[in-house]
């Protein structure tokens, strides 16, 4: 579905926009500032000209990920600055919810979600969560798809370790 045309850019958003919002939210510490995140790499989207993209979702999904990126750096400057002068504070990412039977099934992976590097954990979440396949996110991350699926295996294998066994079945 091309988003682009007059008429369908919202049935595209109601396909794609909370997958796009879950994503985000690997790069921010709140859902809103990950509906803002979204929000600007919308406008990144539109500006770059990308209209005649035959896929778009993995131009926005690049999108957020530079986004995502923009808004770490300049959280760390903050970060930096603030521990300079002794008001620092945490940067905390959030973690994911996607309707997990229990909340200790839940917290326990988002533990080991979050101590996987952060190549492995970008490509955990868009597979599993953004649906796309390994050559969708290898476009999305500018990285070879056996890049994209080693990394996914790599994660799954580290989180197996990290996880119980009664939280995975």
């Amino acid at each position: 579905m091309d988003p682009h045309r007059n008429g369908t850019w919202r049935s595209w958003f109601e396909t794609y926009g909370s997958r796009l919002v879950l994503y985000a939210r690997q790069w921010t510490g709140c859902p809103s500032d990950a509906e803002d995140l979204v929000q600007e790499a919308f406008v990144r989207f539109w500006k770059s000209g990308a209209r005649a993209l035959a896929q778009p979702e993995i131009a926005l999904y690049a999108s957020i990920r530079r986004a995502g990126l923009d808004s770490l750096r300049k959280s760390r400057r903050r970060v930096a600055r603030e521990q300079k002068s002794q008001v620092g504070q945490d940067v905390i990412l959030s973690a994911f919810r996607s309707g997990l039977e229990s909340r200790e099934q839940c917290a326990a992976i988002e533990t080991a979600l979050d101590d996987l590097p952060r190549e492995q954990r970008e490509v955990v979440v868009l597979k599993i969560w953004g649906e796309l396949t390994f050559e969708k996110i290898a476009a999305t991350l500018e990285i070879p798809a056996n890049t994209a699926a080693s990394r996914y295996r790599y994660a799954l294998s580290a989180m197996r370790k990290n996880l119980r066994p009664d939280v995975i079945a």
